[in-house]
């Protein structure tokens, strides 16, 4: 395996990481306002009063779900990058399809990136589109996917550096 293929694949893999701690957690948009609440695609966690956090499963609204549903695809598509890089070592024609499927996954954590502010809506919230009120903030979460969303852009260059023709 080349340099450039090396430093594409480990890229990958990092935004891989990161896109997959960023859904782990519940930390996607938080307030202290009324307690601690952190909202999250995949767990909602609300410290009311000084009570114990409670956690759980948010029924997510359909700009939330189509964001989750891309990130998560998008995740497969990273994984399947790395495995396709890797595999590069023995088969040099499998690059044109990890420097695709690496190009996919871009695009789904663009589009996750563009439709998850039209869900500011949601009543936890009470914002508007693309518009969070002033007591909320976004997460740790939510900065850790738009890192993931950039390293997959730096990647996929480094990926098309690797596809191009040598002569």
């Amino acid at each position: 395996m080349d340099k450039l293929t090396m430093i594409s694949a480990t890229l990958f893999l990092a935004a891989d990481v990161f896109a997959i701690v960023s859904l782990a957690m519940p930390d996607w948009i938080v307030t202290e306002e009324a307690g601690d609440i952190r909202l999250g695609l995949m767990w909602t966690c609300m410290t009311l009063y000084n009570r114990s956090q409670v956690c759980y499963t948010p029924e997510l609204q359909p700009e939330w779900l189509v964001a989750l549903v891309c990130i998560f695809i998008g995740c497969i598509c990273i994984t399947t990058t790395v495995i396709l890089l890797a595999s590069s070592s023995w088969d040099r024609n499998v690059i044109p399809y990890a420097r695709w499927v690496g190009f996919t996954a871009m695009v789904l954590f663009c589009l996750a990136a563009v439709v998850l502010p039209l869900g500011f809506h949601v009543e936890e919230i009470g914002g508007q589109a693309y518009q969070l009120p002033n007591t909320y903030k976004i997460g740790i979460s939510y900065i850790l996917f738009v890192l993931a969303l950039w390293i997959t852009v730096v990647s996929e260059l480094f990926a098309g550096k690797v596809c191009l023709p040598h002569f």
